[in-house]
């Protein structure tokens, strides 16, 4: 066969391309991406400088005392943002949240200079029971910051420096000991530290009291210096801005106090709150919430539909909601169920819970739209109480 003589390339309908045309795009696209790369680098070296001028600012806010966070610089600074974006053509949304990522950044970066310039530790010691655990781990590392001789006992770990399996061998001559086990074992732990009679600060970190009062009754009764705290964030968490710590007290005012003003140099909020009042705002604030991740991927997972294909049906709702799921199904399945199980307060708003889908499958059934929009009107004015 005769060879057919090159035409030109065909991109769509009557767009004729040259094949020198072709080199010239491939060159062209060539130089369009060098020129990317090159501002690439100088959006990181303008990010690198930004955080050398971060860092000077912490400085002179700790020289001053002044605190670290600034919400009306940081709505100046987002306000200004969004204003430049608009005037280049810019989307101010992509422009306000990059700005939004710097600033957590240089956040977590003063909080973590602060705490460590403000270290409490100064050569003490401390000892975190459980501290091989996710919490634990992140108490230990926030009291090494500090420059606290942090010990580990865990039963996962090996003997060794600063480590022990068994916590008892590691004694209890310590300014601090926090108590970061699973709850029930916790209670036990807390019991057989009021026989040693600790004479430092002595905490758990659990997120239930009602396993835990006897042991910190008895270490009261001891004389011991007791108290009780709940993180009310993650392990994950690197800037505590935002976030809550739970202080109740468990008889000793000056033992809270002193707990306190270990996470003085962070921003975290401080709440105070009773033993009892605890555990019944917790069944729902955790357990609650828990509860009903857990029933909506229950429900998923016996449904029968394949997840691929209600993956392509996913709204903004399902998406949200599948989100916070996944994340509760792939939390610690026994703590959980520690959390729904030992709080005395537990049954009730689950049974709401029950109650609640209930009356929602009655107003369907019964296609009784008056009282499903009054469900939702109830609901509406009761979150709006939030805001």
């Amino acid at each position: 066969t005769r060879k057919q003589k090159a035409g030109p390339i065909m991109f769509g309908p009557a767009f004729p391309v040259s094949a020198s045309d072709v080199k010239d795009m491939i060159m062209n696209l060539d130089e369009l991406r060098k020129n990317l790369s090159s501002v690439d680098r100088q959006l990181v070296e303008l990010i690198a400088e930004r955080q050398r001028i971060v860092g000077d600012i912490g400085k002179s806010k700790r020289g001053t005392g002044t605190g670290t966070r600034d919400y009306a610089r940081e709505k100046d600074v987002l306000d200004m943002g969004r204003a430049q974006a608009e005037a280049l053509g810019v989307d101010p949304d992509l422009v306000e949240a990059l700005l939004e990522l710097l600033i957590r950044t240089s956040l977590e970066s003063q909080e973590r200079d602060r705490v460590v310039a403000e270290g409490k530790g100064d050569g003490r010691r401390a000892l975190v029971i459980g501290g091989a655990g996710k919490m634990g781990r992140w108490v230990a590392d926030f009291f090494a910051s500090q420059g606290f001789t942090t010990t580990i006992a865990d039963v996962t770990v090996d003997d060794g420096p600063n480590q022990f399996k068994n916590w008892t061998d590691a004694g209890v001559d310590f300014d601090v000991i926090v108590v970061a086990a699973p709850l029930a074992v916790s209670g036990r732990i807390l019991a057989q530290l009021a026989v040693l009679k600790p004479r430092g600060l002595v905490f758990d970190i659990g997120s239930l009291n009602s396993p835990l009062l006897d042991g910190l009754k008895e270490l009261r009764a001891a004389g011991c210096r007791v108290t009780s705290l709940h993180p009310m964030y993650g392990p994950d968490t690197r800037l505590l801005s935002g976030r809550h710590l739970i202080f109740c007290d468990a008889g000793d005012a000056e033992a809270t106090a002193d707990a306190k003003e270990l996470f003085a140099a962070t921003m975290v909020e401080q709440l105070d709150m009773g033993l009892d009042d605890h555990d019944r705002l917790i069944a729902y604030v955790l357990g609650l919430s828990h509860a009903l991740n857990i029933a909506f991927f229950t429900a998923l997972a016996e449904s029968g539909e394949a997840a691929p294909k209600l993956a392509k049906l996913s709204s903004t709702t399902f998406d949200s909601q599948l989100l916070v799921s996944a994340a509760v199904a792939q939390d610690n399945p026994h703590l959980y169920f520690e959390i729904q199980n030992l709080n005395k307060f537990g049954l009730g708003p689950l049974d709401a819970l029950c109650d609640a889908a209930r009356r929602i499958r009655e107003t369907v059934a019964d296609s009784d739209e008056q009282a499903f929009v009054e469900l939702m009107e109830k609901g509406r004015e009761y979150l709006a109480l939030r805001s």
